[in-house]
């Protein structure tokens, strides 16, 4: 059975979606190697009123994603060398998204995580570049639909081998709402739309 996330979950208010995608599973298989990791921090970018989104001056050639159906993968570029990772939100030309901050790495097939102390793991994925390095995630991946693509989705639960990995379910109060990160020049700067599970270790900024 597909546990994978459907369109319907994305076609939803940013900040709704922020919120229920902690604890969700984000799945890579790329070069025979799967990467499993727990979403655990995530940020909302609003299709109106929000000088910090994207699409806020209308639509460009970069931002072109955002302006796609609920699903659609928007990365970008930063500073010159970091790749960001972005899911929109809501129906198509209402450009919304929410960026997925840090991970809690679950399964490398490529790596014993338990070799590894959570400082060292927590290396890996406690940051939104940091994550899409170790996920493998690049401007290859930009317009793909997660609902569709071979090469990275979102479930409740994976099978890898005889390991089955099941999503958690985050209670209310066990997430934290706080004004977003790198937004400082942004008039919305103040809004409250980054969220993270209370206590996680891998969270990039608690």
């Amino acid at each position: 059975m597909d546990f994978r996330l459907k369109k319907e979950f994305f076609n939803r208010i940013p900040k709704v979606v922020a919120k229920d995608l902690l604890g969700k599973l984000i799945i890579t298989q790329l070069g025979g190697e799967i990467k499993v990791g727990k979403i655990v921090e995530t940020e909302a970018y609003l299709a109106q009123n929000d000088t910090a989104c994207h699409a806020s001056r209308g639509k460009t050639k970069r931002n072109e994603p955002m302006f796609g159906t609920s699903g659609t993968i928007y990365v970008y570029f930063t500073y010159g060398i970091h790749w960001l990772l972005n899911i929109v939100t809501e129906p198509e030309n209402k450009p919304s998204a929410v960026l997925i901050r840090a991970l809690e790495p679950l399964c490398n097939t490529g790596i014993d995580l338990k070799k590894l102390t959570t400082s060292e793991i927590r290396r890996f994925t406690s940051g939104p570049a940091r994550l899409t390095k170790w996920l493998g995630v690049n401007g290859n991946f930009n317009c793909e639909n997660i609902n569709e693509s071979q090469n990275i989705w979102i479930t409740e639960k994976v099978k890898i081998g005889n390991i089955l990995i099941i999503a958690d379910k985050i209670n209310r109060n066990n997430i934290i709402t706080t004004t977003r990160i790198g937004v400082e020049s942004s008039t919305d700067k103040d809004k409250k739309l980054r969220f993270y599970i209370k206590d996680n270790k891998f969270v990039s900024r608690s």
